[in-house]
């Protein structure tokens, strides 16, 4: 038994799914985004068993991106859940096929309460299909299970329309790096798109030379700050920057006996420079996009405050 090619087929056959949900994307899908959008709700997702799963899943994705959002359990929702909603809120119901039985009997309250209904189905004759005032098509072709019963393909078209609605959603809304951030303030991922770069940039003896400085006074400057560089720096603003790699071009490149050497001449002109204010993300987008591993840190007057490197030991990056 090849389980390669298993795992290559269940491949093949997801992303067949998902392709086809292009095609069956209508007016329906643009009037959910914008439903969703003028909402002074929130959007409740409803589904059982994997469908739960991925409802879940797809409540959590757009909680985190501008779009107030929780999972209900339609079991339990049949049982007092209902309660968690109002009328400003959309039910959003998931079911492959349309038919749930815990998702079905939940409906004509839904209805009767005023309550916006989205139905997610693979089903587009299903009951849920024909109750929705919106209906978001997941039909398949074939499930990815060799035995046609375990919900493979239908869960991954499912996720996809989820993924699909929180992308419009957040692209509507104009959501930023900034924005998702504040719904993810812990871990690296929060801590690196909070943190500003007074907080994390070298700022303490830092470690500068003049113009004139010669070649021992920036080997012992570069040696004193532990930095890998010195900062060529000319009544507070800066001139350029040396790093190791600059000292071992200009030896390579000159004749001059690296005594007579100045920082002048050893210097790149004209470094990269970012402001304090900036946030620790932008910094590391910078760097990467100029590959380089350090960004001097200015103030408003364009003076040296400080030195932040992507690499850093302890850094956030």
């Amino acid at each position: 038994m090849n389980v390669i090619k298993i795992a290559k087929e269940v491949f093949e056959l997801e992303a067949e799914a998902i392709k086809g949900l292009c095609e069956k994307l209508d007016d329906n899908f643009t009037q959910t985004v914008e439903l969703i959008l003028q909402s002074k709700g929130r959007l409740v997702i409803s589904g059982m068993g994997k469908s739960g799963h991925i409802g879940a899943k797809i409540a959590a994705t757009l909680a985190s991106t501008g779009t107030p959002s929780f999972f209900m359990h339609p079991a339990e929702a049949f049982h007092g859940d209902l309660g968690m909603l109002t009328q400003n809120d959309i039910l959003l119901a998931i079911s492959n096929s349309g038919e749930s039985e815990e998702i079905v009997k939940i409906i004509p309250f839904v209805k009767k309460r005023g309550i916006t209904l989205i139905g997610m189905a693979g089903d587009e004759k299903s009951t849920l299909a024909r109750e929705s005032d919106y209906f978001l098509n997941i039909s398949i072709e074939k499930e990815a299970c060799p035995l046609q019963l375990a919900p493979m393909s239908s869960t991954t078209v499912s996720l996809a329309m989820g993924d699909a609605l929180a992308a419009a959603l957040m692209k509507k809304r104009n959501f930023k790096p900034e924005n998702f951030a504040m719904y993810h303030p812990g871990g690296s991922l929060g801590k690196k798109l909070l943190t500003n770069l007074k907080d994390i940039m070298t700022s303490k003896d830092l470690p500068t030379v003049d113009l004139k400085s010669d070649f021992q006074d920036v080997i012992t400057t570069i040696t004193r700050g532990k930095l890998g560089l010195c900062i060529v720096v000319d009544d507070g603003l800066i001139k350029g920057i040396i790093t190791d790699g600059d000292l071992r071009r200009t030896l390579q490149e000159t004749d001059k006996i690296r005594f007579d050497l100045s920082a002048q001449e050893m210097m790149t002109k004209n470094p990269k420079t970012i402001h304090e204010n900036k946030m620790a993300v932008d910094a590391e987008a910078y760097m990467i996009e100029n590959k380089i591993k350090e960004l001097l840190v200015v103030d408003d007057d364009e003076k040296l405050v400080g030195v932040v490197q992507l690499f850093d030991t302890g850094s956030i990056f």
